[in-house]
């Protein structure tokens, strides 16, 4: 009897011990490295600098994805093909997954290029001549915070009540020199330069084509809301990584990288 009992609990034991391995090893399993996307210009640069180094100190191998527009790092990210991305505001990823149905959220806040008035042909805002032509964005979002910046310089003045994270132009209530707006997909505003008076151009997109925040005509002023955010599938954002990822993003080391090589740039109060 005494030996039946002691095989039977040999037998449990070992039993208990094949049920727990696979569980013990999937808590110990680390994902090895992480694929994120972004745009071109400063933001890949931002990453690149700040963010990379950081996490492959982490023991990740880090591949960038870089994208020339805000339409596609989305959609690879809903299907798998990037772990996370980093390149819109929050407005502009809640509009984009509730339209393309993504399950998609944002996981930590980083800096962002100001949106800026550039020109080749004025120095200044004094210099708008009625019935100038300004390329602006044409997605909605980004051409409602074109809107809203043109106001805090008096260049238009939105009805009253607006939403002003959904004014287009027909919201416009005043519009003193007649000024015309050309939409423009965001990554081709830097070459409308040629051929416009001014060009509203995201700050990613202005130093890609070889533009300086300190050449523009006036940089925006620019609310929390439109810094931008890394997002993850929202079935991701519970892991281990998305974790180290939202460390990195809030970091000495990367506030340092900031205030060394991107001087200018809207932060988060925590890289104040």
């Amino acid at each position: 009897m005494r030996s039946f009992r002691r095989n039977l609990l040999i037998a449990l034991l070992a039993s208990g011990t094949a049920l727990l391995s696979p569980l013990a090893a999937h808590a110990q399993a680390k994902k090895s490295e992480l694929v994120i996307g972004t745009t071109a210009g400063s933001n890949i640069e931002v990453l690149r600098r700040g963010i990379q180094p950081q996490l492959e100190q982490k023991g990740y191998k880090v591949k960038l994805v870089e994208f020339s527009d805000y339409v596609q790092p989305n959609h690879a990210l809903a299907q798998g093909s990037l772990d996370a991305n980093y390149f819109q505001h929050i407005i502009y990823l809640k509009n984009f997954a509730e339209k393309n149905k993504l399950d998609l959220v944002d996981v930590v806040q980083g800096p962002i290029a100001p949106l800026g008035l550039y020109s080749k042909k004025f120095k200044s805002i004094d210099d708008i001549r009625e019935g100038a032509r300004i390329a602006v964005p044409n997605d909605p979002t980004n051409l409602a915070r074109t809107f809203v910046f043109l106001e805090q310089y008096g260049l238009v003045k939105a009805k009253a009540g607006v939403d002003p994270l959904k004014v287009s132009e027909r919201d416009i209530a005043e519009n003193p020199k007649k000024l015309r707006f050309v939409p423009l997909e965001a990554a081709q505003l830097p070459r409308a330069l040629e051929d416009t008076d001014f060009s509203v151009i995201n700050g990613n997109f202005a130093i890609s084509s070889g533009l300086k925040l300190t050449e523009a005509v006036a940089l925006e002023k620019t609310p929390d809301y439109y810094l931008l955010v890394a997002a993850t599938r929202t079935a991701d954002k519970d892991q281990p990584w998305v974790a180290d990822l939202q460390e990195a993003f809030k970091a000495p080391f990367f506030k340092d990288v900031l205030d060394k090589h991107f001087p200018g740039y809207a932060r988060p109060a925590t890289l104040q």
